[in-house]
């Protein structure tokens, strides 16, 4: 099972009004924005999309809107962060359904990691059942999986790709020695996408493309042209504004991030709350200093 992911792929954020139901006619614009900005894919319902708190049946309005947005033009992918076989299987047919090509599923990780056998098995359950390219989204600390269970799941055709995430570079650096030539290695590690492109990445599907789509896009395209001057100008102009949003109540503070920019991501879902004016004075300092506050 084959899908072309690479490149700067982007999550988007899922606005939430103030009855804390999901405003589907703020994703317009938002796709609109990404996909001007030259990204190559849309992940709705991952981390950034609060996917965690998401229902089935929201999971599948989203993504049935954002690829009606899309309409073709990038490939979308529908995330499913479940604890269960049974209900990964239940969202990722509703994502099915709802039009997107491919799944960003991450494994199992609540209190107790499945063992190795376990984990092999819970992807080739999903992947027969719901037929759609399967991207692993190894993002939980306490339940990462390693190199050597990935490589077990070359085995299972429908995985097609691993979002290493994390914090873990050291993961990252193996499975691009290990399995690059098996599987699409997309880096999430929104402070390193640099040296995970020079290490050979096939891109990055992470939360910070989210907020500066076109300095990511410029980042990548400076390391496929050998530009390794600018590459880390790029970088660390991103890394300034990742620095800031990074922390705590994150999904606030990536909404937050778009409202300076004069872009609307709606509320958090509670109980989260929006961002502080603490927070959104350091977001805006940042935001400035890349050159990207446009509103007051």
């Amino acid at each position: 099972m084959t899908l072309d992911l690479h490149g700067i792929i982007s999550t988007v954020v899922t606005p939430f009004d103030g009855d804390d139901q999901v405003d589907l006619d703020l994703l317009g614009p938002e796709i609109q924005y990404l996909l001007d900005s030259g990204v190559t894919a849309i992940c709705a319902c991952g981390s950034t999309g609060e996917g965690h708190a998401l229902s089935a049946e929201e999971s599948a309005a989203i993504c049935a809107r954002v690829v009606k947005e899309v309409d073709g033009r990038v490939p979308v992918i529908g995330g499913v962060i479940q604890n269960s076989t049974a209900e990964a299987i239940r969202y990722g047919q509703a994502l099915k359904e709802a039009g997107v090509d491919a799944l960003q599923v991450t494994p199992v990780h609540y209190v107790f990691a499945p063992d190795a056998d376990q984990t092999v098995d819970y992807f080739r359950r999903i992947g027969s059942v719901v037929g759609l390219p399967i991207v692993v989204y190894n993002v939980v600390p306490w339940a990462l999986v390693p190199v050597d269970v990935i490589e077990r799941l070359g085995d299972v055709p429908e995985v097609i790709a691993v979002k290493q995430s994390g914090g873990d570079m050291h993961l990252l650096a193996d499975l691009l020695h290990r399995v690059r030539d098996r599987f699409t290695i997309l880096a999430a590690l929104d402070d390193l996408h640099y040296p995970a492109f020079a290490m050979g990445a096939h891109g990055a599907l992470a939360a910070i493309p989210t907020v500066t789509p076109r300095l990511s896009v410029e980042l990548w395209e400076a390391v496929r042209r050998g530009d390794h001057g600018e590459a880390l100008r790029l970088h660390n102009v991103i890394l300034g504004v990742w620095r800031a949003i990074d922390g705590p109540n994150l999904p606030a503070r990536l909404k937050a991030a778009l409202k300076l920019q004069g872009r609307d991501g709606g509320l958090p879902r509670h109980p989260f709350t929006p961002a502080t004016d603490e927070e959104r004075a350091v977001i805006a300092d940042a935001l400035g200093k890349a050159g990207l506050l446009t509103a007051p």
